[in-house]
């Protein structure tokens, strides 16, 4: 049976969202929303009847606002905005975040609020349904006004121009139409520039790389009790009393998850009573504050980014009941930057803490384990350049995560003096995420190493099954041996949510759909 979807405008959730995230369900449009669309495209005509003159419709753009373009000329005027700002550069976004892209713009112009017909908000489910998916190039926006180059170049598409991507082939814009059916749009007043402006691109770019680090924030909480377990740490730190006096959400929550995690490992309670260590280091007793206040942050962003999703993001907004348009900002994408730049930090610390619990376990007097987790160090290497690895991505990270928000540079003849970077800010959260999932993967390879090594006793039953899930795939490092495809298949597990899915905790892991 085909999965689908019926799109109310406004209403996507974050488990719809994340639907998205993961899979393609054939999307239709809630029937009430075509008659709200119908009502707007009725109003534009009226307007342009009257012959008053309203940016966008028919006037020039940017710094061209006060140019007024003749009533034979409207078409030509939203068609040549679509090929113009078409100047994006660098490598295509990849498909999903494209087919998340089309929808939040199909979600936002749905609501009635851009003056554009049915048609429009039709064609984009249709491009989606069939696969037909824009080339749109990574780079051309500063988030502000919204990603008009990303969705030109998506636009460019519906009128027949532009590339897209059909059935693994890369075609003209009209001969991918063409070839699943579908015919390009001739745009009307209005209707290019409600389909630029927006904030969809970085929007799209920014959910794509936060459930991304949904399932990568609940890897790092196992690979993190993997490696308590493995050092033989002490589970006195994740005391309930302790967390309930500083009161933080996230911290309490995480903190519940690892003394779960912990509970019957037989590795732990072989040194409860006769271990002389006082405390661990921070990466393995501060493991609640610091992945607690990264779980805070990624909801805070998860709830931003939830409203802008459903937002009416572009200009000049369109009240049909009045026959308005509103000239104002919805397209700046400050929310977003600011929520994306939150993501970074929050990804990079993941990484930051775990690389640390990795070159613990590698330093034998720090973990009681063989030097560099092998056996015969010296003749082998073992897990030694595996954790310079993960210091270069953790070492990148610092620089990544430097705030995006903070900075702009005027454009359109400093009519657009400030922007937002949105775009890429949420772009580089997705190349952290790819940076922390290595991180992430290497140190669930070397804490599975670590409870090997401590056989015949056992971790707990669900930190034993995230050992099983890793070893189905990667086996024990005996010798020294090319170390890339081990860090490949325990990524890949990663990115699949399999460490987490593999744990048979009835309660599961912390998901960014819980709220304050």
């Amino acid at each position: 049976m085909t999965d689908s979807f019926v799109l109310t405008p406004g209403a996507l959730g974050l488990t719809d969202l994340r639907r998205f995230a993961f899979s393609a369900p054939s999307l239709t449009l809630a029937e009430e929303a075509r008659a709200q669309l119908d009502d707007a495209a009725r109003s534009v005509a009226r307007i342009v009847a009257d012959g008053r003159p309203v940016y966008g419709v028919n006037t020039g753009f940017g710094k061209l606002a006060k140019t007024r373009i003749a009533d034979s000329n409207l078409r030509d005027l939203q068609r040549n905005l679509v090929l113009s700002h078409a100047a994006g550069i660098g490598a295509p976004m990849d498909e999903r975040t494209v087919r998340l892209i089309m929808l939040l713009k199909a979600n936002g112009l749905g609501r009635g609020y851009s003056g554009v017909r049915a048609d429009i908000v039709q064609l984009l489910l249709d491009m989606c349904n069939r696969g037909v998916l824009p080339v749109i190039p990574q780079k051309g926006s500063v988030g502000a006004s919204g990603d008009l180059a990303p969705l030109a170049h998506m636009t460019a598409v519906m009128i027949g121009e532009g590339q897209a991507v059909f059935e693994g082939r890369t075609l003209p814009g009209g001969e991918a139409l063409r070839a699943a059916g579908l015919t390009p749009v001739v745009l009307g007043p209005k209707e290019g520039l409600a389909l630029l402006n927006g904030t969809q691109a970085s929007t799209a770019l920014a959910l794509v790389a936060l459930f991304d680090a949904e399932r990568l924030f609940q890897a790092a909480l196992v690979t993190g009790a993997l490696t308590l377990d493995a050092a033989r740490g002490t589970d006195a730190p994740f005391d309930p009393r302790l967390h309930a006096l500083r009161g933080q959400k996230g911290q309490i929550e995480c903190a519940a998850v690892y003394r779960a995690l912990m509970a019957g490992s037989a590795i732990r309670a072989s040194h409860r009573e006769d271990d002389e260590r006082v405390q661990d280091p921070y990466c393995l007793r501060c493991q609640p504050q610091v992945m607690g206040a990264c779980l805070d942050n990624l909801r805070h962003a998860a709830s931003v980014l939830l409203i802008e999703a459903n937002a009416v993001s572009d200009n000049p907004i369109h009240f049909a009941d009045t026959d308005e348009m509103l000239s104002g900002g919805n397209f700046h994408a400050e929310p977003v930057a600011i929520a994306a730049d939150l993501m970074a930090i929050a990804v990079s610390e993941i990484g930051a803490i775990a690389e640390r619990r990795l070159a613990l376990l590698v330093d034998a007097q720090m973990s009681g384990l063989p030097p560099f987790l092998v056996r015969d160090s010296g003749l082998n290497s073992g897990f030694m350049i595996a954790q310079v690895t993960a210091a270069a991505l953790a070492s990148e990270n610092k620089t990544l995560a430097h705030p995006a928000s903070v900075d702009s540079l005027p454009t359109s003849a400093n009519q657009e003096d400030h922007v937002s970077m949105a775009t890429f800010a949420a772009r580089r959260v997705g190349d952290i995420v790819v940076n922390v999932r290595d991180i992430v993967a290497i140190e669930y390879l070397a804490a599975a190493q670590g409870i090997d090594f401590l056989s015949p006793l056992e971790t707990s039953a669900p930190l034993a099954r995230a050992v099983a899930a890793l070893r189905a795939k990667v086996a024990f490092y005996d010798r020294d041996r090319v170390f890339t495809p081990d860090i490949e298949a325990a990524r890949d597990l990663i990115a699949a949510g399999v460490p987490a899915s593999a744990l048979g905790m009835e309660t599961g892991l912390p998901a960014l759909d819980a709220t304050a």
